[in-house]
């Protein structure tokens, strides 16, 4: 039976952590958003509203600086203040924060949010349940592997995550009449907005596909579209 406690505990912990997990960022996020109105940014909600049949989509405006777009486990979409004010500034399109919004919603739609809360608390409790186990085995570096492992896994989920919901965004922007342009431009712009820089990080490594291939991706799902139309 004692062999099997660190299982038991990394299971128990996860459980904790999620609860606590959804707890925290609901409440983190009711008290600093609030809803978006904006009139440019609407006319392009509404249309993929429509597209959706939905009555309307609800954008809530995160009151945080890095630029940014999420969706929550309970489906609400946040745009950073730090990414309106790029938008407000000019530096970002109406459309290009309509491709962002359509991606979030992708993320909602496939179910993406509620899965990553659960997969967070799921990576922690791989992650203590291994540095127990390394530890053991590999005293001093059991816990370093642990986290390398856990690390790995996480990025390879959120990439796969990430080609999905551009795909949702593409077909959406696509039906909406906006199109993938500015998809694609904003992917272009993104590294200099958030001040990130991945060139020389192993893709394995990042939570996000490179600019590139995502462009490719997005490429290859319009020649698939534009091969159905023809037939």
């Amino acid at each position: 039976m004692l062999k099997f406690t660190p299982i038991l505990l990394a299971i128990i912990y996860a459980l904790v952590m999620y609860r606590f997990s959804v707890w925290r960022t609901k409440a983190e996020l009711d008290q600093r958003s609030s809803e978006l109105a904006d009139p440019g940014l609407k006319r392009l909600t509404d249309r993929m509203a429509a597209a959706l049949d939905l009555p309307r989509i609800r954008v809530h405006l995160y009151e945080i600086e890095p630029v940014n777009g999420l969706a929550a486990p309970d489906g609400r979409i946040f745009i950073t203040r730090g990414f309106y004010q790029k938008y407000r500034d000019g530096e970002v399109t109406a459309e290009e924060m309509a491709s962002v919004i359509a991606h979030e919603l992708g993320h909602v739609a496939l179910g993406h949010s509620r899965r990553r809360m659960i997969d967070f608390s799921g990576q922690n409790a791989i992650r203590a349940a291994l540095a127990m186990i390394l530890g053991r085995l590999i005293p001093g570096l059991g816990v370093m592997i642990a986290n390398f492992l856990t690390s790995l896994l996480a990025a390879r989920l959120s990439r796969s995550d990430e080609y999905e919901a551009d795909a949702y965004a593409s077909a959406l922007l696509v039906k909406s009449g906006i199109g993938t342009g500015p998809q694609k431009s904003l992917f272009l712009k993104l590294e200099k907005l958030t001040g990130m820089r991945g060139a020389g990080t192993p893709v394995w490594l990042m939570s996000h596909p490179k600019t590139r291939e995502r462009i490719a991706a997005i490429e290859k799902l319009e020649a698939r579209w534009a091969e159905v139309a023809k037939t």
